[in-house]
């Protein structure tokens, strides 16, 4: 968003960096119960979901990191482990269960024990990247950037694709519902729109970068309503608190087909250019360059399905599960796939950005 005062009370800008973290690959089912508060232009509707991916705050992470020390995240200071970190999307078993078949896969190849750590949070992920408790760590791509230029020594190795022929890539898009008069964002003026949070890049900054390119000032000319979640933003719009909706690119699919939204009953708008997929983030401060590199070299050419079959980690590509249900795997990506959103942040100076760095 633009750095123009919003209306609202303004949430902690920690809490708006840690909401970056939400992937798209196939959200979980969601049940949205909102709660709304009304200020003059801005209204806040937030989700509660059973099993929509968490949210949680900076000041988290000064609990989280004693707790990761505290199990014997190891890092540098084992020769013999390599610790592996990311945010909880569900529950923590179900987080860890859903990323076995990587650690597996990199203990395989290395040699070495892979434990992985259920960071509370974002910020957690990323002070222990700094403090060199964690070796590795999947990112949501704006926590990446978030990441990578606070000055952490780190370079993304791989990002999810469900297709081996498309690149690691995923957009936003705006809805409306089915027979609206909203053609195209140049009819936003004077709507009340429905966004995600101020800094989810496909609910918020991609969207931000295309009102801004019709001319429209996202301030002035629009009612913001803030509903903390893709799913929410949706439902939202599905019952008539807003009249349009930003999303990712999947998020519609698994509300229609979780009955949530009846199916055809809203339409897409418009649709961003896409942007990269959330990496996984090799610590060049805590392993060696070698292991470093093997790591890198391991999840660009052997986290995917069928090489996880060839290879014994999985029976059969049926039963080969990945994270977020991806459905090939991982393909490399490189800082520089990056650079659209360190470019969005410059075109829209939005206030999330700002803390970058």
């Amino acid at each position: 968003m633009s750095k123009n005062e919003t209306k609202r009370s303004p949430r902690p800008l920690e809490r708006q960096a840690a909401m970056v973290l939400f992937p798209r690959f196939r959200s979980r089912s969601v049940r949205a119960r909102a709660v709304r508060s009304r200020s003059a232009h801005t209204r806040t509707v937030r989700s509660r979901s059973v099993h929509a991916r968490t949210v949680r705050s900076f000041a988290a992470a000064a609990l989280a990191l004693p707790l990761l020390a505290a199990c014997g995240s190891s890092g540098a200071s084992a020769d013999d482990t390599i610790t592996f970190a990311a945010v909880p999307s569900e529950s923590s078993s179900t987080l860890e269960s859903s990323f076995e078949n990587v650690t597996a896969l990199v203990e395989e190849e290395t040699g070495q024990t892979v434990e992985f750590q259920n960071a509370s949070d974002y910020a957690a992920v990323v002070e222990g990247m700094r403090a060199g408790q964690i070796d590795a760590a999947s990112f949501g791509p704006f926590a990446y950037v978030i990441a990578k230029d606070s000055g952490i020594d780190m370079e993304p190795a791989a990002a999810p694709t469900n297709d081996q022929d498309k690149a690691p890539a995923y957009t936003s898009l705006a809805y409306v519902k089915k027979g609206s008069d909203i053609k195209g964002l140049n009819d936003l003026k004077g709507k009340n729109v429905c966004f995600v949070d101020k800094a989810s890049t496909s609910g918020f900054l991609l969207p931000m970068k295309g009102i801004m390119d019709e001319g429209l000032d996202m301030e002035a000319d629009m009612e913001q309503t803030l509903t903390g979640g893709h799913d929410a933003s949706l439902l939202s719009l599905s019952s008539g608190e807003c009249d349009a909706a930003f999303a990712h690119d999947t998020m519609l699919d698994t509300l229609e087909s979780t009955d949530q939204v009846k199916p055809g009953s809203l339409e897409p708008v418009w649709e961003s250019e896409p942007i990269t997929e959330d990496p996984i983030a090799v610590n060049n401060e805590s392993l060696d360059p070698e292991m470093a590199e093997q790591i890198t070299t391991v999840l660009r050419e052997k986290a995917n399905v069928p090489a996880m079959v060839d290879a014994g980690v999985c029976s059969s590509a049926d039963d080969c599960v990945l994270p977020e249900e991806i459905e090939y795997g991982y393909a490399p990506v490189k800082d520089s796939d990056f650079d659209s959103i360190r470019d969005i942040c410059d075109a829209t100076q939005a206030d999330a950005c700002n803390n970058v760095g």
